[in-house]
C-alpha cells in the first residue's frame, strides 16, 4: 500500500507547570530532508532525532518542532550574571555621582538590564527527556496515519486512471481491424490510379499489403501496454509500494503509448492516444507525492 508523502502530526503531553508539543509536517521531495525546531535544552539530542526521523519517516521534506510551554514562568530555573550586573552597578553608580542624583534603586535598575538575569535553558532530566521521546513518537504515529489516508485517496486515483489507459487500448482494439481495411482500400486505389485498374499486379498488391501491415502491426505494443499497466496496479497493493518503483513502470507504460501512437495512421486511434498520454501525465503528477 502506498503512503503519501505530505503529512501532519502533533502530540502533547501535560506536566505539571506546561506541557510538551511536537509537530511534524512534511512535503513531498525525491530525498529526506529534515528540519529542526529545538529548545536550546535539546540541542544535544538533535543527531538522534535525525537518525529517527531517517528510520520513520522515510522520504521528504520535514519540519519537525519540539516546543516546551510554561505556564509558569518562575518554575524556570533561572541564574544571575553578577559580573555584569556589578559592571551595569557601577557604571549607574559613576553617572548618578557625576550628576549630583540619588544613588538610591540602582540595584533593581540594573537587575533589569539586558542579559543579567538568564533562564538555565539547558537543564532536562531524563524524566523529562523520555517524556518528550514518548510525546515525539505519538506524534510520528500521527504523522504515518495521516500519510496511509492520504496514500489510500491517492491510490484510488491511480486505480482509476491506469483503468481509464486500459479503456482507451479496448477502444483501440476495436477501432484496429477498419484500420487495415482502411490501407487496403488506400492503398489500391492509388495503384488503380496511377496504372489503372486491369494493370494492378494482384500479387504485389498483397506483398505491399503485407510489408504495411507489418509495419503498422500493434500486437506486441497492445500486450506489453497490458502487462505493465496489470504489474502497476499489483505493484500498488504490494506492502513496500514506492513512488520510484512505480515511476520507473510509467516510463514503460509511456514507451508502448508512444510507440502505438507512431503506428496508429488512424485519426480515431490518435485520439485515444492523446486521451492515455493526458491520463499517464496525471499519473506521474501524482506519483511525485507518494513515498
Amino acid at each position: 500500500m502506498i503512503k503519501s508523502m505530505t503529512g501532519y502530526g502533533q502530540a502533547s503531553k501535560e506536566f505539571n507547570n506546561g506541557k510538551y508539543v511536537v509537530e511534524i509536517k512534511s512535503l513531498n521531495s525525491k530525498f529526506l530532508e529534515i528540519n529542526l525546531k529545538l529548545p536550546k535544552a535539546y540541542a544535544d539530542k538533535e543527531f538522534f532525532l535525525r537518525s529517527e526521523c531517517n528510520r520513520l519517516i522515510e522520504r521528504g521534506k520535514v519540519m519537525l518542532t519540539i516546543a516546551v510551554e510554561n505556564n509558569d514562568e518562575a518554575a524556570k530555573p533561572a541564574g544571575i550574571n553578577r559580573a555584569l550586573l556589578a559592571h551595569y552597578y557601577a557604571t549607574l553608580k559613576n553617572i548618578a555621582s557625576e550628576l549630583g542624583d540619588s544613588a538610591d534603586n540602582l540595584m533593581g535598575l540594573a537587575i533589569t538590564f539586558p542579559d543579567v538575569i538568564r533562564y538555565d535553558d539547558n537543564a532536562i532530566s531524563e524524566d523529562e527527556w523520555k517524556d518528550v521521546l514518548h510525546t515525539f513518537n505519538q506524534a510520528v504515529a500521527d504523522f504515518n496515519i495521516f500519510r496511509a489516508d492520504e496514500g489510500k485517496v491517492l491510490m484510488d486515483d491511480l486505480i482509476f486512471r491506469i483503468n481509464h489507459i486500459l479503456n482507451f487500448m479496448a477502444a483501440i482494439e476495436v477501432l484496429e481491424p477498419s484500420r487495415i481495411l482502411a490501407v487496403r482500400e488506400r492503398l489500391a486505389s492509388f495503384l488503380a490510379d496511377a496504372v489503372g485498374k486491369e494493370n494492378v499486379d494482384g500479387n504485389r498488391l498483397e506483398q505491399e499489403l503485407i510489408y504495411y501491415i507489418d509495419k503498422l502491426d500493434i500486437t506486441e505494443e497492445k500486450v506489453r501496454l497490458k502487462s505493465h499497466c496489470n504489474y502497476f496496479l499489483e505493484t500498488l497493493k504490494q506492502q513496500d509500494a514506492g513512488g520510484k518503483k512505480l515511476a520507473f513502470i510509467t516510463q514503460e507504460i509511456g514507451r508502448e503509448i508512444n510507440t502505438i501512437g507512431s503506428k496508429a495512421n488512424n485519426a480515431e486511434i490518435q485520439k485515444k492516444v492523446v486521451g492515455m498520454k493526458e491520463e499517464l501525465e496525471k499519473i506521474k503528477e501524482q506519483l511525485l507525492n507518494v513515498l
